[in-house]
């Protein structure tokens, strides 16, 4: 009985509590749901603590950026000007990944050889290397540590250049249509830059904004095939600079440019298709046919043994 009573007891308890809360989600859950939407859209109205704030911060700009900073400050004398200019450079066309400046990767760079080059050595130290095994590997490490933001930066530079050169005909498609069908030049890119995702999104998400901030269209234009730096959207560019300049039909220009765009794709792709084959010939000479020729020429070779052993 006792048992029962407890199993009834809590059975009464849990639909009393749902049913309250039934009632209560029935006559104010729109007021619930319409304070939610009104904390999301403007924010709590209670701020947040000071050290909420600055744990809220990414650790690399609480600490790592500040002192990569300074250490710039100290490092500036010794920073060629001309390098600094060259890696600013590439820095832009690599999209600029952790916000850096160029003399901050500098910064990395020497980081990055020193300490590479210190822990080779120590390695070397503690697994009982001679001197000259400890000096050959930090010599090595040196380089690689300055070598790697480079590296890093190029790879940037080639994902982003291959990314806009995919995305640039189906973009330049859309903007035809969008230009043809009645829209200006400024509100086709935006259509565009609505529909498609990627870094050739951005850029002419970048080029507009510039452009509304008073820099004519031509400026913008060019700034963003250097930043880019793609060959394809530089010819785009200057196809439109030069219809702009001479009065010359926008829907006629993004015509030929998009089929232009659409066959250098084409050839790339047959480019591509034709290296295959000499890309795959090295794997199949060292790795493919040796195991080929064991399992075919294994067995002979056994019984050719055997047969000179009797």
């Amino acid at each position: 009985m006792e048992n029962w009573l407890h199993i009834s007891l809590g059975l009464v308890f849990f639909a009393v509590s749902f049913g309250t809360l039934v009632v209560y989600r029935f006559f104010f859950g729109e007021r619930i749901q319409l304070a939610q939407r009104i904390d999301q859209m403007v924010g709590s109205p209670t701020p947040l603590p000071v050290r909420e704030l600055e744990l809220s911060v990414p650790l690399y700009q609480r600490a790592i950026r500040p002192a990569l900073s300074g250490i710039a400050k100290l490092l500036v004398k010794f920073i060629p000007a001309a390098r600094e200019a060259e890696l600013e450079k590439k820095i832009i066309a690599a999209g600029n990944p952790g916000k850096f400046s160029a003399r901050e990767w500098m910064v990395m760079k020497y980081l990055g050889a020193v300490g590479l080059g210190f822990l080779l050595w120590t390695f070397a130290d503690m697994t009982g290397k001679s001197l000259a095994q400890a000096v050959f590997l930090a010599s090595v490490g040196v380089p690689l540590g300055w070598l790697g933001p480079d590296l890093f930066l190029n790879s940037k530079i080639r994902h982003r250049k291959n990314q806009v050169e995919k995305a640039l005909p189906d973009a330049l498609d859309l903007l035809t249509v969008s230009v043809e069908a009645g829209l200006g030049f400024d509100g086709a890119l935006m259509k565009v830059a609505e529909k498609t995702k990627g870094v050739l999104a951005d850029e002419f998400v970048l080029m507009l904004q510039e452009c509304h901030m008073g820099k004519p269209r031509r400026e913008a234009l060019r700034d963003m095939a250097d930043r880019v730096a793609v060959d394809d959207l530089s010819s785009f560019c200057g196809s439109i600079i030069l219809a702009d300049t001479l009065g010359i039909s926008i829907g006629n220009v993004l015509r030929t440019q998009s089929q232009q765009m659409r066959q250098k794709r084409r050839q790339r792709s047959e480019e591509t298709a034709m290296k295959a084959p000499i890309k795959m010939l090295f794997p199949m000479v060292f790795f493919i046919f040796p195991a080929i020729f064991v399992i075919l020429l294994g067995p002979a070779m056994l019984q050719i043994m055997k047969a000179f052993a009797n």
